[in-house]
């Protein structure tokens, strides 16, 4: 290896004020899948999987019906850009139940229905739908507001059918940073008190931190206060730029990179670590298994960023004290994931705005299965370094942030370091 290059887990070394550059794939990694052409003319690796029925084709993991736009708060990067009032064209009770059984009907496994919102306790029926999902043997979560309507007898007669998980968002380590984002004095505090009143519950609880430029130095300190508060499951979005979140300055690739091996690191205390909106993690991960569990320091390329959070983990936890819980389901959006707007439309996310349909005209089954742009996230078929890239299957990028960049939703991610690394070459 030549002075002043380091190996990175992707089969690339950087030169000090070059950038990243290609290089033949190492022993870090498995060779260059078999590449062939999709129906966009870019070269793209084959999963292997031609002919056969793939994870994912046939129904999603996860339908997120965004219940109503109606909420109490007023957060600064609302993807929904949320209201006081729900809206006029929301779905009924009824309509609800339909999306229900469409889900009751494709069988076992079936899909994970998050009711969100807005907030979903602004919906006077949550416990009515939540009781026909448990009859129909679909399983349910919450992703509530923390608000006055967060109370316990709400919260017992949803667990009582069946709601099992409850997601809180927390965007700061301290009340400045959170409250700042939530648009509201006194939230941190009561986000606390929200996660202590779903543990009394029995509920798994997720707290959801969006990495935004006002919060980056504090993610070691979140991840602390994940460990001291005993949460099971710490998901981390990475933003873009939609709703209200256009006017927040997101990370850059490289600040990307080094969070994804800090993420890799605080899923060693205890807590599962799961990301949105940042695939390439599963790639990180994989680098990092592969690389026999070494920490990112010692292993890897990494900038100034990694090492303050890493540094700052350690100081507020000490060493790791668990095995790496970051698991590797390769959904993305459309692919695995699926989403409900308030009034029925269908889209692949709630980041990616680009209706496919509406389940008052339409199955969402056959939605999912049959639109021809989720059929082509599926496959891969993506332009860019996206679609030559070894990951394509596994990250595949994010389909909003290609959106969101360039109009293409099956264009390069360029929240994705590689992307950066295959900027200035050119394409084959």
């Amino acid at each position: 290896m030549q002075t002043g290059r380091r190996l990175l887990g992707n089969g690339r070394h950087r030169t000090p004020g070059r950038g990243l550059m290609p290089v033949r794939p190492t022993s870090v990694g498995p060779p260059m899948a078999r590449v062939e052409r999709g129906h966009r003319g870019e070269r793209r690796p084959d999963s292997g999987q031609a002919g056969a029925r793939r994870q994912f084709d046939n129904r999603p993991l996860l339908v997120f019906w965004e219940t109503t736009k109606a909420c109490d708060l007023a957060c600064a990067h609302c993807r929904a850009d949320a209201q006081r009032d729900p809206g006029p064209d929301e779905l009924s009770t009824a309509e609800g139940f339909a999306l229900i059984d469409d889900l009751a009907g494709i069988g076992r496994p079936r899909p994970i229905l998050i009711l969100t919102g807005g907030d979903c306790l602004k919906r006077d029926d949550i416990v009515t739908i939540a009781t026909h999902a448990k009859s129909m043997g679909v399983p349910a979560a919450i992703a509530p507001s923390v608000t006055p309507q967060l109370t316990s007898p709400r919260l017992w007669a949803l667990c009582d059918q069946g709601v099992k998980t409850a997601s809180l968002s927390l965007d700061g380590a301290t009340a400045g940073t959170h409250d700042a984002v939530r648009g509201i004095d006194g939230h941190f505090e009561a986000t606390l008190a929200a996660i202590r009143r779903l543990q009394r519950h029995g509920l798994t609880v997720q707290i959801n931190t969006t990495v935004m430029r006002s919060n980056i130095g504090e993610l070691a300190d979140i991840a602390a206060l994940m460990h001291e508060m005993n949460v099971d499951i710490w998901e981390v979005f990475f933003l873009i730029t939609t709703g209200r979140g256009t006017g927040i300055e997101a990370s850059t690739a490289e600040e990307n990179e080094d969070i994804c091996n800090f993420l890799v690191d605080a899923s060693q205390y205890g807590f599962t670590v799961r990301t949105v909106e940042a695939p390439f993690f599963r790639r990180v991960a994989l680098e990092r298994r592969r690389a026999g569990g070494m920490p990112a320091e010692t292993t890897f390329e990494h900038g100034p960023l990694y090492s303050q959070l890493h540094d700052r983990l350690q100081t507020l936890l000490g060493p790791p004290t668990a095995p790496v819980r970051a698991p590797s389901a390769a959904t993305r959006d459309g692919k695995g994931i699926i989403f409900v707007a308030a009034n029925g439309d269908v889209y692949p996310s709630g980041f990616l705005p680009l209706r496919l349909g509406n389940v008052r005209d339409q199955s969402l089954m056959q939605i999912y299965r049959d639109d021809p742009l989720l059929r082509a996230i599926r496959d891969a078929d993506f332009a860019g370094q996206c679609g030559v890239c070894e990951h394509a299957d596994l990250c595949g990028g994010s389909r909003s942030r290609a959106y969101a960049a360039s109009g293409d939703p099956l264009g390069e991610d360029p929240g994705c370091i590689l992307t950066l690394a295959g900027a200035a070459l050119p394409h084959p």
